[in-house]
């Protein structure tokens, strides 16, 4: 029973925010004024803000092979970055990523797991960066609230730091790879060769030093965002007389940080709360039925999106959810 709590902590954690905030907010909400804010959205504009979802996530997809750098196909790209985003929202603790390792080591070409996943590090500090300059851009509408501009100025150097260790890390691949031998022989880990381990990572941040492919994978991290930024401002046109772009900006910067915090699979609660943070600091929060139910719809889109694209990326490969879970699991467990 211990053993099964300490596993699990993060996602129990994760259930007690998402509770906590789903109840708050239902406090303080009548659920005839959710209901009739819904009804009286303009649905009509949920189809342009969906087919900027789904160009976003194929410009993603575009970013992810160039970071690999080996032949994926990019349809094959698409349909296991769509499975790794339906997995975070189904998979407790994250494991979308993990989905994605595994899915991208089987067929032609294989992948290597850690060579994978390393390429997801460097696709998180791109797009802890788009996020950090959303929050600038939005300053130039509205004032930030004072945690959200000491998040900002705290990552920033904490971002910076990151790229360029890993920029140092690969640039320097046979003495990173010294020293990690030497650290091995010194730990004595033999069960495990360290030096291969680390090579395969190695491989994932090699992009950093390869100025073209660097340039491309900064592009498509911009076109990406645009389309994420351009779907939140077109679904405003559903429940406000017109879209605001520095709301658009600040919501959504304030939703990715909302995926990091811990909560249930699909971040229920979190999404919609940060959502309304985003809004009501630029003057969108009242009344709170119309935000809230902007947020729920926009999360909701996003679910249903991933959820489909997902479906169809594990028929497209070949793997049930239940496959892909065991999958995820060996790889896990694998020293």
């Amino acid at each position: 029973m211990l053993k099964f709590l300490k596993k699990w902590r993060a996602a129990l954690v994760g259930v007690g925010i998402s509770l906590a905030v789903v109840i708050l907010f239902a406090a303080q909400i009548e659920l005839d004024d959710l209901t009739s804010a819904l009804g009286a959205a303009r649905l009509g504009w949920i189809v342009p803000s969906a087919l900027a979802i789904v160009t976003g996530l194929a410009a993603r997809a575009v970013r992810w092979r160039g970071l690999l750098g080996v032949p994926l196909p990019l349809v094959r790209a698409f349909h296991i970055l769509n499975v790794a985003y339906f997995a975070n929202a189904v998979l407790p603790l994250r494991l979308g990523e993990l989905a994605r390792a595994y899915l991208a080591s089987r067929g032609t070409p294989a992948v290597a797991p850690l060579h994978a996943l390393s390429s997801v590090i460097v696709e998180r500090l791109l797009d802890l960066l788009a996020v950090l300059i959303l929050l600038g851009l939005a300053l130039a509408f509205a004032p930030l609230p004072d945690a959200l501009r000491a998040s900002a100025l705290l990552f920033v150097p904490v971002t910076a730091v990151g790229f360029g260790v890993l920029i140092g890390l690969a640039a320097n691949r046979a003495w990173t790879l010294r020293l990690t031998e030497a650290i091995a022989s010194r730990l004595r880990l033999t069960r495990i060769d360290m030096v291969k381990l680390v090579g395969q990572i190695l491989d994932g941040f090699a992009p950093l030093i390869q100025p073209r492919a660097l340039f491309a994978a900064v592009l498509w991290t911009g076109i990406a965002w645009t389309f994420s930024v351009a779907s939140g401002w077109l679904l405003m046109f559903a429940f406000y007389p017109a879209g605001d772009i520095g709301a658009t900006l600040l919501f959504t910067a304030a939703a990715s940080f909302a995926v990091a915090v811990p909560a249930v699979p699909g971040n229920l609660g979190t999404y919609e709360a940060s959502v309304w943070v985003g809004l009501a600091a630029m003057g969108y929060g009242e009344p709170l039925a119309t935000a809230t139910a902007f947020a729920i719809t926009i999360h909701g889109l996003n679910i249903v999106i991933n959820a489909l694209l997902g479906g169809i990326g594990l028929f497209a490969e070949g793997v049930s959810l239940g496959q892909l879970t065991r999958g995820v699991r060996a790889l896990h467990t694998t020293p």
